[in-house]
C-alpha cells in the first residue's frame, strides 16, 4: 500500500504544488515525475501508487501555469524555469529521503524538460527515463509553429495551438476525464509555451552528446503529437553508454494511459530496479 502527501515550495516564477505517493516502509529510491504540457501531476495518480507500491518514493510537482501551481494558464515561461523547479523537487525530496537513489520520469513536454536538465550540466542522478520525448513536434501546423516564437515575444499568452485530446489515448475514458478536468488547460497553448518547447527540442536536439546519464527512452509508435522520429534522434545520437529504447506498436502520445499501461509501467519499474545499484 502507498500513502500520499502534498506541499508547495517558491519556485522559479513563484509557487509550486506537488503532490508526492510514498510507500508505507522504507523506500528504495525517489523517483520525480515531470508532467507533461496543459495538465497537471495528479493524472499521474496511477503512476505515482505503480511506483509507491514497488518501493519507490515519487515526487511530481506542477509546473509553473499548470495545475495548482501558480502563473499564468498553460504558460511554462522558460523550460530552463521549470527544469531548475524539478532540480529542486528532486533536492526536497532528497533531505526527506536522504542517500537514495535518486531517478527522473518525464513524460512529452515532461520528457523535454527532463533531457534539458540531464544535458545542461552534469546530473546527479541515477537515470532518466522519458515518454514520447518532443524532439520533433507535429502538432499544429507550419505557420503556427514559424509564428510562435514572435507571438511568445510581444504576446506570450496568445493562444496559437490547441491540442486533440483524441490523440493522447486509445481508451474513451481516458479522453473523457482529460476533456472534463478542471486542472486540464483545454484552451490554446500559449504562444511562450509553444515557442519555448520548439527551441528547446532544438537546443537538446544539438546536445545529446552531453547525455550521459542511464536513460530509459520510450515511445508509443502511433504517437500523433510528438513524433517517435524523436526518439530515433536520441537512439543515434546520444552520448550514454547505458540506452534503452523501448518503441510500444500502435500505441498513442499518453503510453502510461494507453489500454496497455500495466506492461508499459511494468517495463518502468523493471528498468528502475536494474539501476538502483548503480550510486
Amino acid at each position: 500500500m502507498s500513502r500520499t502527501e502534498t506541499g508547495e515550495f517558491a519556485g522559479r516564477g513563484g509557487r509550486i504544488f506537488w503532490r508526492a505517493w510514498l510507500p508505507d516502509g522504507q523506500p528504495r529510491a525517489i523517483v520525480v515525475l515531470v508532467h507533461g504540457v496543459a495538465e497537471h501531476s495528479g493524472r499521474y495518480e496511477h503512476v505515482g501508487r505503480r511506483l509507491a507500491d514497488s518501493g519507490f518514493a515519487v515526487y511530481a510537482p506542477d509546473h509553473i501555469g499548470h495545475g495548482r501551481s501558480a502563473g499564468s494558464k498553460a504558460n511554462i515561461d522558460s523550460i530552463d524555469g521549470a527544469a531548475d523547479n524539478v532540480s529542486a523537487m528532486l533536492t526536497l525530496a532528497s533531505g526527506a529521503h536522504p542517500g537514495l537513489p535518486r531517478f527522473l520520469l518525464g513524460h512529452s513536454m515532461g520528457s523535454l524538460i527532463t533531457l534539458w536538465l540531464a544535458t545542461r550540466a552534469p546530473l546527479d542522478v541515477a537515470g532518466i527515463a522519458v515518454s514520447a520525448p518532443p524532439l520533433v513536434v507535429e502538432a499544429g501546423n507550419a505557420a503556427q509553429r514559424l509564428a510562435a516564437p514572435l507571438l511568445s515575444r510581444f504576446t506570450p499568452n496568445l493562444g496559437v495551438l490547441k491540442l486533440d485530446s483524441s490523440a493522447i489515448s486509445r481508451d474513451p475514458e481516458v479522453r473523457r476525464a482529460y476533456d472534463n478536468d478542471p486542472l486540464v488547460y483545454r484552451g490554446a497553448l500559449p504562444a511562450r509555451t509553444a515557442a519555448e518547447i520548439l527551441r528547446t527540442a532544438e537546443i537538446v536536439r544539438g546536445r545529446l552528446d552531453r547525455l550521459t546519464v542511464p536513460t530509459l527512452v520510450m515511445h508509443g509508435t502511433g504517437d500523433q503529437l510528438a513524433s517517435p522520429a524523436g526518439t530515433d534522434i536520441i537512439e543515434h545520437n546520444a552520448a550514454a553508454k547505458d540506452l534503452t529504447v523501448r518503441r510500444y506498436p500502435g500505441l498513442y502520445h499518453e503510453i502510461f494511459n494507453e489500454p496497455e499501461r500495466d506492461t508499459v509501467l511494468a517495463d518502468v519499474v523493471e528498468w528502475l530496479e536494474k539501476h538502483l545499484g548503480d550510486r
